[in-house]
């Protein structure tokens, strides 16, 4: 029970540096401190630290232009990333990728994409550069559930399955494109059914618990490259930083969704970094496994670790 205790406060840390961190992020952007398009990822921090978790050295990592809650659970540091939101020199790639395409291939993030399901395709020569250098890795590849709807998806997992290559591809569903939901803009695709279709391996995650993520993952991994097989994992989640919008055309409010920018109705003082008051948030998530005195605890010794970095 102690080694599991331990484990779980080390990956809280992990998750609440991510959180604030992005809180640290969304403040310069309110200010227009930044010149370049930026996509936060509040409630995305607990995949992200289970990937973190589960990959070795060889391992590659293909994200999206929502890729800011990785680099920091690979990076571990804030600011080389700020600085490359800045675009100096010394930024976490020279100030030469920005937010949308930002890379650390020292850490195995190689290839991260701002054209919707472009990466899929990358992944597939990735896996397969991996396979024939008889590499230990395996290709990790994101998407949201927009990809679902681009050739490259369709076509990358016909090329994975049919070149038997071992792979996990990972869908975000957080059940938007920009400020469309899923049902307002097309019908449903089923991603089981679909996987099915191509004799490949489904699993869903949901419910944002860090140890469940992990070991599920963990399992996975070790199985697709076993069987040299790709598998479709979907995970659920809830981009958080929505607000109602009031105007003459909704004077009861809209909904609106995060999709880039500033999240206005986020408060980087707001402790323990807790945004929603339900499983959709991962740090409320964690107040139920560790209490929220611990996380009160874990999250001021954050705040001051990020406030020394960024000095």
């Amino acid at each position: 029970m102690c080694n599991v205790m331990n484990d779980l406060s080390s990956i809280s840390k992990k998750i609440l540096r991510i959180r604030i961190a992005q809180m640290i992020v969304n403040e310069k952007y309110k200010t227009g401190e930044f010149k370049i398009p930026i996509h936060l990822a509040f409630g995305h921090e607990t995949i992200a630290v289970a990937i973190d978790e589960i990959m070795n050295n060889e391992d590659k990592l293909i994200l999206t232009h929502r890729n800011i809650a990785y680099n920091l659970a690979r990076l571990g540091k804030l600011n080389p990333i700020l600085d490359e939101y800045y675009l100096k020199t010394s930024g976490l790639d020279c100030g030469k990728s920005g937010s949308m395409n930002l890379i650390n291939p020292a850490k195995g993030i190689i290839y991260t994409s701002s054209i919707l399901g472009n990466n899929f395709s990358v992944a597939v020569g990735i896996a397969m550069s991996l396979e024939i250098k008889h590499k230990d890795g395996i290709a990790i590849v994101l998407g949201g559930d927009g990809s679902l709807e681009e050739g490259s998806f369709h076509e990358s997992i016909l090329m994975f399955k049919s070149l038997n290559l071992s792979g996990l591809l990972i869908i975000e569903n957080n059940e938007w494109s920009m400020a469309t939901k899923i049902s307002e803009r097309r019908i449903h695709i089923d991603l089981e059914t679909f996987s099915k279709s191509y004799d490949v391996k489904y699993v869903k995650l949901s419910g944002n618990n860090p140890l469940n993520y992990i070991e599920e993952l963990t399992r996975l991994k070790e199985q697709s490259k076993k069987n040299n097989e790709l598998i479709c994992i979907e995970v659920m989640v809830n981009t958080l930083g929505d607000w109602i919008m009031t105007n003459d055309q909704n004077p009861d409010g809209k909904f609106i969704n995060y999709h880039a920018g500033p999240a206005p109705t986020i408060d980087v003082t707001t402790c323990p970094a807790l945004i929603k008051e339900n499983n959709s948030d991962p740090i409320f998530v964690l107040i139920d496994l560790l209490g929220i005195d611990e996380l009160n605890k874990l999250s001021d010794i954050i705040r001051n670790e990020l406030e020394e970095e960024t000095k």
